[in-house]
């Protein structure tokens, strides 16, 4: 089954305690192509921003930066996998990890949310 991102959105349901996002943070996806582009906020991070390519599946390989509100860049790498809810939105199962800072691993999960 091919997914297609654009236009969705998605908030963040939780995190490992090494991220930095709040369940406050939505991402507003844009895909053209195999390309995922998103900008996303909360009230900890200032301005972040991904940059994804998708495959035929659905999963999505990430590169993402930020400025956390302490005016620090952070960078990381996400792999996500998606899973198709019986009602139809999309939940995403997200492995990361840092590329700046510790370097640790963490997990989290977004789930689509219909505005």
């Amino acid at each position: 089954m091919k997914i297609d991102y654009n236009n969705k959105t998605f908030r963040l349901v939780h995190s490992s305690k090494n991220g930095e996002l709040t369940n406050e943070t939505i991402f507003r996806y844009k895909q053209k192509g195999n390309i995922l582009t998103s900008s996303y906020s909360c009230a900890s991070i200032r301005q972040g921003q991904l940059l994804g390519l998708v495959d035929e599946k659905g999963n999505i390989e990430i590169h993402y930066h930020q400025i956390n509100n302490r005016n620090i860049i952070n960078t990381g790498i996400c792999h996500s996998k998606p899973e198709i809810l019986p009602s139809g939105k999309i939940r995403l199962h997200e492995q990361w990890k840092w590329t700046s800072g510790d370097q640790s691993i963490g997990k989290s999960i977004l789930e689509e949310i219909r505005e």
